[in-house]
């Protein structure tokens, strides 16, 4: 069993963000009228909403990533795409390039001789005041999920793409990831855009203004205190362990990229399947009895995902993990934690499908966890669901119920 340093603050398979399961306060409805799913929460106008002009387009935007449509912030927008900007060809631009960045500065060993393929990671959210709600259609990765990669989330909103790079690590024993940096990700995807050959030859791209906070966000020292010398040189944080929590440093700003051209989109089917080994101690992620509730969360989920693009260019993404999961109280002020419980079982299961074709984008994802038997009032069910497009319909919901 670990040692209490080393728990953490994720929870089982959902929440791979610090803000994965907070809530938003509604706000007005937005001005679109969206059509609102059956049995979902109606989608809200997020704030702040930003403006970033550029010599070669616009767009007025939240300057973050949500968790659903009501304006829960995640991760920030560090990359805009104007022009040529069809998502499924900037997959396809990224993919073909290889992992060669000598010429820029990069040394040609990992994490940055990566090769960028499609990413397993949770549904997310963006939003510009143009066209509202968009989802997470295209997930790319650029390293393996596990230990460390870079990954990217992309967005299609009407005749701009946004997203959001990242450098993150998993968190031993789990499935969630901890960003490390958003600016060494940022920087990659700068390379790797001039890379492809699909920017204008006179202004390739420009920085905004400051549009999210900086630094935002931070690194649990416990888990930054695990990181190589080397890579905490890479992020620019102090190379001697630390007593506090590490801030995630950004400028502010997103760089916006000027396409004029755009990759050929080509026919193909990608699948993968692998395992993920829980063995990890986290606070009770719901139906708590108190804040000092933790649990010993161990056992296999089994993940599979399927990429496919049909000969007319549609592209289909679905992913699934399951898994029946081993949860035992503990104490974490022990060395080591100690069982203070008897041992219960909790089903998982997450169910992500995403469809981008000529004229709209499609994200739904739904997660269920399980507690067994369900109980007393400290065992529970949490449901989380979230649906984007197409068109302008939207909408997400978050349940828990308690006791049996």
């Amino acid at each position: 069993m670990p040692s209490a340093r080393s728990v953490s603050t994720v929870v089982l398979l959902t929440c791979v963000t610090t803000a994965g399961c907070d809530r938003a306060t509604d706000v007005a409805p937005t001005a679109l009228s969206p059509t609102v799913e059956p049995g979902l929460s109606s989608p809200a106008v997020p704030t702040p909403l930003e403006a970033v002009a550029t010599p070669f387009g616009s767009v007025s935007l939240w300057p973050f990533t949500g968790v659903d449509v009501q304006g829960t912030p995640s991760d920030p927008i560090n990359l805009i795409f104007l022009g040529q900007s069809d998502v499924r060809a900037l997959r396809a631009a990224l993919m073909f390039l290889d992992g060669d960045r000598t010429a820029y500065g990069l040394p040609p060993v990992p994490p940055f001789n990566c090769t960028w393929d499609d990413a397993v990671g949770a549904s997310q959210t963006a939003y510009t005041e143009s066209s509202g709600w968009s989802g997470s259609v295209v997930q790319l990765e650029c390293g393996d999920y596990d230990p460390v990669r870079f990954h990217i989330r992309l967005f299609e909103s009407g005749d701009v793409t946004l997203g959001n790079a990242h450098f993150e690590v998993i968190v031993p024993g789990t499935s969630s990831h901890q960003v490390l940096s958003w600016e060494l990700a940022k920087q990659l995807a700068v390379i790797d855009l001039l890379r492809t050959g699909l920017l204008d030859g006179s202004i390739p791209m420009v920085a905004s203004t400051q549009i999210h906070p900086s630094p935002y966000r931070e690194i649990p020292d416990f888990l930054y205190n695990g990181l190589p010398v080397e890579l905490r040189g890479a992020i620019g944080g102090p190379l001697s362990d630390v007593a506090q929590p590490v801030p995630i440093w950004t400028d502010g700003t997103a760089t916006a990229f000027n396409l004029v051209n755009a990759a050929t989109i080509s026919a193909g089917v990608a699948t993968r399947e692998f395992t993920i080994e829980f063995g990890q101690v986290i606070p009770k992620p719901f139906c708590a009895p108190g804040p000092g509730s933790f649990l010993y969360v161990s056992g296999p989920v089994e993940v599979r995902q399927t990429v496919r693009v049909t000969p007319s260019g549609n592209l289909h993404s679905s992913f699934m993990a399951r898994g029946t999961l081993e949860l035992t109280p503990v104490n974490p002020s022990t060395l080591p934690p100690t069982p203070i419980g008897k041992t219960y079982v909790a089903r998982v299961l997450e169910v992500q499908h995403s469809v981008a074709t000529d004229r709209h984008t499609l994200v739904s994802h739904l997660q269920i966890q399980a507690e067994l038997p369900p109980m007393g009032a400290d065992r529970g069910r949490l449901m989380s669901m979230l649906r984007v497009g197409p068109g302008s319909s939207a909408g997400s919901d978050l349940t828990v119920q308690c006791g049996g």
